[in-house]
């Protein structure tokens, strides 16, 4: 819990502590102006007798943003902020926007701390649907699940095992777009998650500039990136493929029909760029389909 109460008022430290709940079972933090202090666990969501004050957000602030909230206002403005240890503080209030961006955001009224956890070794069960060990190559893989279900999770563990080579596969280089901070947790220039030893990341950028600006400049094996979706990706994914690169990527969806229904999806099934499809459910895989070459359609291989 440390590495959280540098970044929390005293007041508010004094009242978790005082709750008596396991840090090692928090996954949220939840403090809004004028409301109950909220935690979130892996078991349950209990509301602290607690009411937070805008002078704990403010405090708050200035503890993440080391007394210097100017020099973190583009974070600020994306949303959220990352900080050591790999924790993200998501952050609202009022919005000023200029020419249809956000510029700044004043009147901070919510902070969200959700706290950062790896899982060493989750990606075990997918190594062998993922990797070609024979050609030491990884296969073109979407790893798709309902929000929550664990996709970046055991994407960043899958990422750790290729980069540092498993099972007597040897390690490749990784080139990783970690649009949102959630995958390495990059602060000032160092990945707080563990990512392996052959990982390159850039952060903070739209995953379509992240893939070709890597591709160009560090010569990733493979690419990653999280949540895809956005209609401007085929083509960028499609370059990355055509160029050498193997890729794994993940999204939103319940099953395969779903995929179907998002056009970006749709188009990389349909140039059968994807060769494997993991559904994940509650953090385990559900079900897997590969590329039938003769078919070109997708069969189930895993229940």
């Amino acid at each position: 819990m440390e590495s959280i109460n540098i970044f929390l008022s005293n007041l508010i430290v004094e009242a978790i502590d005082s709750s008596l709940i396991s840090f090692d079972n928090i996954e949220e933090i939840r403090i809004r102006a004028e409301k109950p202090l909220i935690i979130r666990t892996s078991l349950e969501e209990i509301t602290l007798d607690y009411i937070v004050t805008t002078e704990d957000i403010l405090t708050s602030l200035e503890r993440i943003c080391e007394n210097s909230v100017y020099t973190y206002q583009n974070q600020i403005c994306g949303g959220f902020i990352t900080v050591t240890g790999g924790h993200r503080v998501g952050i609202t209030g009022n919005a000023v926007m200029e020419e249809g961006r956000i510029i700044n955001i004043n009147y901070i009224s919510s902070l969200n701390f959700r706290i950062a956890r790896q899982v060493i070794d989750c990606s075990r069960p997918l190594l062998n649907y993922v990797i070609d060990y024979e050609n030491n190559t990884v296969r073109n893989t979407l790893i798709v699940s309902p929000p929550g279900g664990g996709k970046t999770t055991i994407l960043r563990d899958l990422v750790r095992n290729i980069s540092n080579g498993v099972n007597g596969f040897r390690g490749l280089n990784v080139g990783l777009v970690d649009e949102r901070g959630e995958i390495a947790a990059m602060y000032k220039g160092v990945a707080q998650n563990d990512i392996g030893i052959r990982t390159d990341v850039i952060d903070n950028v739209p995953k379509v500039l992240g893939m070709r600006l890597l591709i160009r400049s560090m010569a990733p094996q493979v690419i990653v990136a999280d949540e895809i979706g956005g209609a401007d990706e085929t083509e960028t994914i499609n370059y990355a493929i055509c160029s050498g690169v193997s890729g794994i990527f993940t999204a939103h969806g319940n099953s395969y029909n779903d995929l179907l229904l998002n056009p970006t999806l749709n188009n990389l099934i349909k140039l059968n760029i994807i060769q494997r499809i993991i559904f994940l459910e509650n953090k385990r895989i559900r079900n897997a389909c590969y590329l039938n070459t003769r078919t070109l359609k997708y069969e189930r291989f895993c229940d």
